[in-house]
């Protein structure tokens, strides 16, 4: 048996309840052709990077599974049947299943404010500065 990796994108118009069994459907469809789900990460609404049919987002599903060489053959003609798909990609991979990736958070920016600087010491020394400065600048006029 071999490992395949199924990514595919569902339309975001589609309910929760019609979604999941939707992805029930598919990993059912695995199960049933002789091979074998072993993970499945639902990664979740996302942007899209081009409109697919004036749609700008997707919910990604991504699928990894084991089984015979027939079964991409047959699950890619049931994703491209199914008119909630926007798109899907079946591919070969080789090696361990990778760790299951974190959903992705929005920024939030770490940023503290600069402690606000002390201004009475520093008017303090500029006007103290001052009144020597005039006694410099009066000094050579009486010369």
């Amino acid at each position: 048996m071999n490992q395949y990796e199924v990514m595919y994108v569902i339309d975001t118009a589609l309910e929760d309840q019609v979604r999941q069994e939707l992805i029930a459907r598919f990993a059912s469809l695995v199960e049933q052709n002789g091979g074998k789900v072993d993970r499945i990460d639902e990664w979740g609404k996302r942007r899209l990077a081009y409109a697919i049919n004036y749609k700008t987002e997707g919910y990604y599903v991504l699928m990894y599974i084991s089984a015979p060489p027939a079964l991409p053959r047959e699950l890619q003609r049931n994703l491209q049947i199914s008119e909630s798909i926007l798109r899907y990609l079946v591919i070969r991979f080789e090696g361990a299943l990778p760790p299951k990736r974190e959903p992705l958070r929005p920024f939030q920016p770490q940023y503290t404010a600069p402690a606000p600087a002390p201004e009475a010491p520093v008017m303090a020394e500029a006007a103290a500065e001052q009144p020597a400065q005039q006694a410099v600048e009066e000094a050579p006029a009486e010369t």
